[in-house]
């Protein structure tokens, strides 16, 4: 057994138009988390939510909104999100090299959790420094797919980044987005991924409860990584 499951279906796999029940469901199905994807249209090709969003839905639910901030800019969405209501605030390493410290101060100023992410090309050692910094991040979200767009396969030689950190940060909460479901949720769960983004594997399922639990199972039994 190690760091407790947290399931978090992907909002980008959702209906829009009823965005909170939507939510509802999720959670009524056995959701721990909502995982919200801000795209700028720059920092990836895709377009998707921001702040004004966030804020109409967190009137909806008292849920752990999970955010995912692929921008060029994430200082910009600081103050914006944090008055919306988000709950976490994840930034990509690849566009925050410079002044991370500063971001991390303001997200948790702001009353966010702060995470770091990395598309599949970046260096897992990248974000060492601000796991270890004196104020560091709280989460690290391995991308499993090219962020920008749901729906794509899964890229299984990613586990070598969470095994890599799960054996050097053993409390460390890990996130895995991309391609996740029954058929790839083993590899993520063993490698020692703890936080489980699904979109398309729990919103295109005629059982969703039943896919959230079978994630949330392999989770929670997998062998410890030392």
């Amino acid at each position: 057994m190690g760091k407790p499951a947290k399931i978090a279906p992907s909002m980008l796999s959702s209906d829009f138009a009823n965005l909170a029940s939507e939510a509802q469901r999720m959670l009524d199905c056995g959701a721990d988390w909502l995982h919200m994807d801000i795209m700028d249209g720059h920092f990836v090709p895709n377009l998707t939510i921001g702040a004004p969003v966030i804020k109409s839905l967190r009137k909806h639910t008292k849920a752990y909104l999970d955010c995912h901030l692929m921008v060029t800019n994430p200082l910009d969405y600081v103050e914006p999100l944090g008055d919306a209501g988000a709950s976490g605030f994840t930034f990509h390493i690849e566009v925050t090299k410079e002044n991370w410290q500063e971001l991390v101060e303001r997200i948790k100023s702001k009353g966010m959790r702060p995470g770091v992410s990395l598309r599949p090309g970046t260096p897992i050692e990248e974000v060492y420094p601000l796991i270890e910094s004196a104020n560091p991040v709280e989460m690290v979200l391995v991308m499993t797919v090219e962020p920008g767009f749901g729906g794509q396969k899964f890229m299984p030689e990613m586990m070598d980044k969470v095994r890599t950190l799960r054996k050097k940060y053993p409390s460390l909460d890990i996130e895995v987005d991309g391609g996740l479901g029954p058929s790839t949720i083993d590899m993520a769960a063993s490698a020692g991924a703890n936080c489980i983004v699904a979109g398309s594997s729990v919103f295109g399922s005629p059982k969703p409860a039943e896919v959230i639990s079978a994630m949330r199972k392999a989770v929670d039994e997998a062998p410890r990584i030392v």
